[in-house]
This record gives C-alpha cells, sequence and structure tokens, in this order.
C-alpha cells in the first residue's frame, strides 16, 4: 500500500472503527510534562518567540497545546498537514511537496520534512538579530542543530539519537551543547539560557528558541522563541 506513512496508519485505524473524535479524545488523555508546561508558559511570558517544527502532524499537536491551554504562546507550527475528511477520517500529508523528485534535497533527513530548511527560513528573516536555542532529541533534529551558529543553543535529550549524533563529533555543530535528561531539568537549562540571553549587555537583540522533543503519544513537538536581550 503506497502513500505517506502516516496517513496510511490513519487509514487502518478508521477501517478499525476508530473516527477522529477517538483519537482527538485519545491525545487528550495523554499527560504533557508539568514542567515543560511551565517552560512554554515563561518562556511566552518572557517575550520569547515560540515555533514548532515537528515530524508528528499538525491534529495531534494543536490537539495537545489547545488541550493544556497553551497553543496560543506559538507564533508559528511547521508540520504534516493533516485535516479530517466527509467520512471523519483523519487524512496527513506530508510537508514537503510529494510530487518533487527531490522534496528538500537534505540527505539528513526523511523525505517528507527537513527541518533544518524549516531554520533556515526563519534564519533568513532574522537579519543576524535573534539567538535560537533548540530544544531535540530525534534523528530529524541533527540537521537543523547543524545550521545553529555562534551564539545560538541545542538542548538534546540526553541518551537520544540526537544527543548520540552530536556525541560522535561535536566540532561539527557551533552552537553551545547543554543536554537534559527530564522535564526538570529541561525547564532549569531552559530559562537558564533564556535568561542570559534578556540579561545586559544592553543592546535589544531578540532570541529564537526552537523546541522538538517526543511527547507521551509519539509527536514531536518544536517550538521556536524569540527574547529581548
Amino acid at each position: 500500500m503506497g502513500g505517506f506513512f502516516q496517513d496510511r496508519m490513519m487509514v487502518e485505524l478508521h477501517a478499525q472503527g476508530r473516527s477522529a473524535d477517538d483519537i482527538r479524545d485519545c491525545l487528550k488523555s495523554a499527560p504533557l510534562d508539568a514542567h515543560v508546561l511551565s517552560a512554554i508558559t515563561t518562556a511566552s511570558a518572557l517575550g520569547c518567540d515560540l515555533r514548532v517544527a515537528s515530524d508528528a502532524n499538525a491534529f495531534f499537536i494543536e490537539t495537545v497545546l489547545e488541550h493544556h491551554g497553551v497553543l496560543g504562546c506559538f507564533s508559528e507550527i511547521s508540520t504534516n498537514p493533516a485535516r479530517v475528511d466527509g467520512n471523519g477520517r483523519l487524512r496527513i500529508s506530508p510537508f514537503h511537496d510529494p510530487d518533487d523528485s527531490s522534496p528538500h534535497g537534505c540527505s539528513l533527513c526523511p523525505e517528507n520534512m527537513c527541518k533544518g530548511k524549516i531554520i533556515e527560513r526563519i534564519q533568513a528573516t532574522a537579519n543576524g538579530k535573534r539567538h535560537f536555542i533548540y530544544i531535540g532529541d530525534g534523528r530529524g533534529d541533527y540537521c537543523p542543530s547543524l545550521k545553529l551558529g555562534e551564539g545560538d543553543y541545542v538542548m538534546p535529550k540526553e541518551n537520544y539519537p540526537l544527543w548520540n549524533l552530536i556525541s560522535s563529533n561535536k566540532q561539527l555543530l557551533k552552537a553551545e551543547v547543554h543536554p537534559w535528561n527530564n522535564g526538570e531539568e529541561l525547564e532549569q537549562t531552559l530559562l537558564k539560557l533564556v535568561n542570559k540571553l534578556i540579561t545586559p549587555p544592553a543592546q535589544p537583540s531578540q532570541v529564537e528558541y526552537k523546541c522538538d522533543m517526543s511527547n507521551p503519544v509519539s509527536t514531536e513537538v518544536g517550538q521556536a522563541l524569540r527574547v529581548p536581550h
């Protein structure tokens, strides 16, 4: 059976009698770490521009973030598009155009999404006036980590694919590496970096915070954040 793998999964669930509403209810029942929620709301309150870049899909991400009351904290969600068709079946499409022979030309990333391209697009609009904090754990987070420069930060989850790839040759990265193990460490590390960036010296600039990490329902949530410093 051809087609995008996430869409095939949704077709199979629908064949088993599971509707989009059933999937939504399941997503709402999944916990989200209180420290992660606190990190999101605090970073947003500090003026950071939070963005999501994720190889999950819009239905999953928006459902989870809205349920926990933090959807409005994010200025952008870059992920695989999703819709509910007339039969109540959830349909998911790839982020990059599947009709292109080489959708993004990146050998590090899956065909449907290159997060490095997303970071490059954001960087192109920043005119050098943003610093990035990138949080992630998956193999797909390695490419965007390589796009970060001096003055940026990457926060990989220890002993996950991103951490392992970075550890294999840290000299390939220009950004500072700050690992974490759990939600509490994520919150502490992130807010320490944000406070470092928003504390004088005195010229206003912007911080871009990008987070991509697996959640309890096997989606990835990514964020980008802008902070005056």
